[in-house]
């Protein structure tokens, strides 16, 4: 299967101007042989042909984690990612008293291998197919109703995926490429037991913590070790002491050849989401609204969190995911912030969709059609933005501890009554194991106190809101719109029999009566405002189904107007498997700075305070002192290599992506951008972008010589 999204022409002008384009680029694997000019200029030995194959070697190691990306690297089912991955596994198996998370963790045997969790997973690449046809034919037979239009979407999606899913153990999902020009449907092997093998203490994993992160000069020993576990027969099954390590039809070789600068480099992985064919007017909004208000929440929550963590330690481990994760999205956030102003991103914007439109207006009845689709775009992008500030709160505040369990679980009763085929998506009989995996372990991550301070927060912003923002069923439940209100519900919400395990687990099975008849107070509210909340979500998918008739016309136009102009032409990020390649290079951030691409041993130290963030294991430093190296030293640096730089275009989902030298072979993982790299998302930086990995080098010496992990060294069959 061939999936061609490149004109001759344009492949054309990619293979006679390769360093036009540097390292941008998110490109779908089987791409590769038709942009075989560049990549092996740049320096690739294998051939394109064997990396678009993606079930054999090397992209068949490759794996997905829901969010993040990793790979096998045994035979024995060993996975490889960044510690910040596996840090909501970490976190789950800590306790104030035994905190993996400052400890780190190292399972001396398979046996005593920890699980990361009900919900964690490792998805295996199995096959690919192009939909494009069918799915365009299901929207078009919706007529011009755009309501019919999402939900016929949603039928064929869900018909799709269930014919998919009827070989147990496939997980499949449908992917929208270039704004619903393309859909493919992904299928992958589920594999469900997912274990905790080996983490660095976070002094070595999160070395640096978040005044490093998006930073360069890093040092950071960003690693972690799962392992996939599957029944005696072969196939995925749910945690069991009897299942067996999973084996892997491909696994990657770490690298025999030091890597140096100037090397060829490409990351195989899942990224997220990027925006560089969104609208002038939609970057506007996000950059000057959307971030702003994410960031001073965000960082009002970390504050709430942070002091409530001085007084208990309970509260620090059990919310220790969260603040990752509002961390590094606010300090990107604010990244990209700075990145717009410096490269004056809106002016780009603004300038190029000016460019098409007045391209537009000269191509006929197809231009005519764009630019009727982008003035509905826009119409669409208005009525977005005057709801925005109250779905976000509703959204957050329904989404804290015990109100998001009795708005899911209450949810879940509405849509068990019909038919699984019927049933809104993330609600069907396929999505009952994750459900019922988060009411296991939301108690790991809930404190009522805490959860009642975040109540408190989103209720708070909610009675902020404009008149016309306003819900009357939130409002009717609150019984008033001023401090005293909010503090009347919390103290009605306190009540709640739903921070138990046990009592959750209770009303996974129980019928719309039984909740429309309980007295549980976080039931009540879920019965009082999901009317409301159906809705909202109605009037979302209006929107959508107007979406899905603009949106593919206006980015095919955009398409066609920059192969006008002889530029490439790739997907927006999405979830779904990319490729991108470069090389090892420094950058020169400012005036008088110039950076180079590697990273030591020395420079580790030298930041070193001995407190956190930059507080290195005793180990560490002695094994420093010593320059004991462990025969992984590279004289071009004389030591040993922490992290490296590169000019790869990655994003948010790369995180874990294995980095691969010329021959396919394992050099590192990606686990950042520099800091002035993140506006790419939305405007690409050849001259900025970076992606920062962590070398295996460097993982290989933290496991001789810090935190030793023989067993391991060998699996990997780099035992000193």
């Amino acid at each position: 299967m061939r999936l061609r999204l490149l004109s001759a022409s344009v492949l054309a002008a990619l293979a006679a101007a390769p360093a036009a384009w540097a390292g941008e680029g998110m490109w779908v694997p089987q791409q590769l042989p038709e942009i075989a000019g560049p990549l092996k200029q740049a320096g690739l030995k294998l051939s394109p042909e064997q990396l678009a194959d993606l079930t054999g070697d090397p992209m068949g190691a490759v794996v997905a984690l829901g969010g993040c990306t990793a790979s096998f690297v045994s035979p024995n089912g060993l996975v490889v990612t960044n510690h910040h991955c596996a840090y909501g596994a970490i976190q789950l198996n800590s306790t104030a008293e035994n905190n993996l998370i400052r400890n780190g963790f190292n399972a001396p045997t398979t046996a005593d291998e920890l699980s990361a969790g009900p919900n964690a997973r490792v998805y295996v690449l199995d096959e690919i197919t192009d939909v494009t046809a069918e799915a365009r034919a299901a929207i078009a037979s919706a007529g011009n109703d755009p309501l019919a239009r999402t939900r016929a979407l949603e039928a064929f999606e869900k018909k799709l995926v269930a014919d998919c899913e009827a070989e147990a153990g496939f997980r499949c999902r449908l992917y929208s490429f270039s704004g619903g020009n393309a859909y493919r449907l992904f299928k992958n092997l589920e594999i469900r037991d997912v274990r905790l093998a080996y983490a660095p203490p976070g002094s070595v994993g999160k070395y640096g913590g978040d005044v490093d992160n998006w930073m360069w000069p890093r040092h950071t020993g960003d690693f972690a070790f799962y392992r996939a576990y599957v029944g005696k027969d072969g196939k995925p099954a749910a945690f069991s002491p009897d299942n067996v390590p999973y084996r892997p039809r491909h696994w990657l070789k770490i690298a025999d050849k030091p890597l140096g600068e100037g090397d060829f480099v490409m990351v195989a992985g899942y990224p997220g989401s990027t925006n560089r064919y969104a609208l002038a007017a939609e970057f506007d909004h996000t950059a000057q609204t959307v971030y702003p208000e994410t960031i001073r929440h965000y960082r009002n929550l970390i504050g709430m969190i942070e002091e409530a963590g001085r007084k208990d330690p309970d509260i620090q481990v059990k919310y220790a995911s969260n603040m990752a994760g509002w961390n590094n999205y606010a300090k990107n956030y604010a990244g990209q912030l700075e990145g717009f102003k410096r490269i004056d991103a809106a002016g780009q914007k603004h300038a190029e969709e000016a460019a098409v439109l007045a391209w537009l207006k000269g191509q006929g009845t197809k231009g005519r059609e764009a630019l009727k689709a982008h003035a509905t775009l826009m119409q669409l992008l208005e009525q977005n933005k005057a709801t925005r500030s109250r779905d976000y709160t509703l959204a957050m505040f329904n989404g804290t501890g015990v109100v998001g369990a009795a708005t899911q679980l209450y949810r879940l009763s509405l849509e068990k009554a019909r038919p699984d085929a019927e049933r809104e998506p993330g609600f069907q009989q396929r999505d009952l194991p994750t459900i019922e995996g988060a009411m296991k372990q939301l108690e790991r991550r809930y404190v009522p106190a805490m959860d009642r301070q975040l109540q408190a927060y989103w209720l708070n912003e909610y009675i902020k809101l404009p008149a016309a923002q306003r819900v009357p069923a939130v409002d009717q439940w609150l019984g008033g719109s001023d401090a005293a209100a909010v503090e009347r519900a919390l103290d009605r919400l306190a009540a709640t029999k739903l921070g138990s395990t046990e009592e959750r687990l209770k009303w996974l099975s129980a019928d719309r009566a039984a909740f429309e008849a309980s007295d549980d107070p976080a039931i009540q509210y879920a019965v009082s405002v999901m009317p409301t909340l159906l809705k909202l979500e109605q009037e979302r998918k209006v929107r959508a189904g107007e979406n899905l008739a603009a949106r593919p016309v206006f980015l095919q136009a955009l398409a066609d107007y920059k192969k006008s102009q002889g530029r490439f032409v790739y997907p927006d990020a999405n979830l779904s498997l990319r490729i991108t390649f470069g090389n090892v290079m420094g950058y020169a951030p400012k005036d008088g700075v110039a950076y180079t691409p590697f990273t030591t041993l020395e420079g580790l130290v030298a930041k070193d305070t001995g407190e956190e963030p930059f507080d290195s294991p005793k180990a560490l430093l002695d094994a420093v002192a010593a320059k004991r190296y462990g025969g992984l030293e590279d004289p071009r640096v004389g030591s040993v290599p922490v992290n490296f730089l590169s000019d790869l275009d990655i994003t948010g989902g790369n995180s874990g992506s294995p980095v691969l030298d010329a021959e396919g072979k394992l050099v590192g993982l990606a686990f950042d951008g520099n800091w002035e790299s993140v506006s790419s998302n939305w405007v690409f930086d050849p001259k900025m972008t970076r992606m920062i990995a962590v070398d295996q080098r460097y993982m290989r010496w933290v496991m001789q010589e810090v935190f030793p992990a023989p067993q391991l060294l060998q699996e990997l069959n780099v035992a000193r």
